[in-house]
């Protein structure tokens, strides 16, 4: 009997702590229902944009035809997973992909790290804000600008690299034709763009560390590097893990806008990455499903490497996004 009181008695609490929970979720909400209406709003977005689209994820297993619609299209199963895999394109773009994303990663982590290290040390503080400002402000110009700046730069007549090999006597190149030379073209402009704004952010976990770690640095006679290499870098290294990881999915996940404008018929050998593909595919010829297999495909393998990269940072550092 007494097993019986105390089951019920332990219902009874849990009931009560729910009630208790309830009555201060009201109470919280109608203390703050601004902050709820402001959030209502992005939150709506999020559901509308991010997550009702998923349900058309459905077309990458279907031949899907818009007259039929979504689900009455026929079922085809990993048809076109397989035609994907099985076809000439499937090697080249992979490559091509892996190479312009590891190679934009590779040159993004360090890249942001000097920049702040850099700035943090500079003494003149005006001239470090005004570097700091002008690394900054390529990260704002659009992608379209980018690249008419990229081709402006590399045109064979009137481009400021030829022009600088006539004054050295030196002939004149096509870059924008040389297929070997894309990924080079792409991963220096994206560095250019995305470093400063890197640089913001570590300048922030600088701007957190303890001012006792200098003054005691400073008492013992240590040098700049050895205060960069003691101090700031170990301060830096937590922040520079979580950036890793969040952009390990951009390694297959290569962004189309600025590789689709860069594109010419001289260079897509080395140029044509998945992202382009699936556009072609989709947009170009309206194969919906086989681009949206091509999409899906890519997205799951962007988020096992996230995922990847994760468990890793664990196990090495103990810092990890979840």
């Amino acid at each position: 009997m007494s097993d019986m009181q105390s089951h019920n008695a332990d219902i009874g609490g849990r009931r009560a702590a729910r009630r208790k929970k309830r009555r201060r979720a009201r109470y919280l909400a109608r203390k703050h229902w601004q902050l709820y209406l402001l959030l209502a709003v992005p939150v709506a977005l999020l559901i509308t944009f991010k997550y009702v689209p998923i349900y058309g994820v459905q077309i990458a297993f279907r031949d899907y035809s818009p007259a039929k619609g979504f689900s009455g299209s026929d079922w085809v199963g990993l048809k076109h997973f397989i035609n994907f895999f099985s076809s000439h394109q499937f090697g080249r773009l992979l490559s091509n992909t892996l190479t312009i994303g590891f190679f934009t990663l590779l040159a993004n982590i360090p890249a942001p790290i000097v920049l702040a290290l850099a700035i943090n040390e500079c003494r003149w503080r005006i001239f470090g804000k005004t570097v700091q400002m002008v690394t900054y402000a390529p990260y704002f110009i659009s992608t379209v600008v980018v690249t008419s700046m990229i081709m402006q730069f590399l045109a064979m007549r009137g481009g400021m690299l030829n022009g600088f090999r006539d004054m050295l006597g030196l002939p004149a190149v096509n870059l924008m034709a040389d297929p070997s030379a894309f990924p080079a073209i792409y991963v220096i402009s994206d560095l250019w763009q995305r470093t400063g704004y890197g640089a913001v952010i570590y300048l922030a976990a600088l701007a957190s560390v303890s001012p006792d770690l200098y003054e005691a640095a400073r008492i013992d006679g240590a040098t700049i590097f050895q205060k960069i290499r003691y101090i700031d870098l170990p301060s830096l290294m937590p922040m520079a893990t979580m950036l890793l990881i969040m952009n390990c999915g951009s390694v297959i996940n290569v962004g189309y806008e600025k590789v689709y404008l860069l594109q010419n018929q001289l260079n897509i050998e080395r140029a044509d990455v998945i992202n382009t593909y699936v556009y072609r595919m989709g947009i170009t010829s309206a194969q919906y499903s086989y681009s949206a297999a091509i999409g899906l495909f890519n997205s799951v393998v962007s988020i096992l490497l996230v995922v990847a990269a994760n468990q890793i940072a664990k196990k090495a550092s103990e810092t990890s996004l979840f």
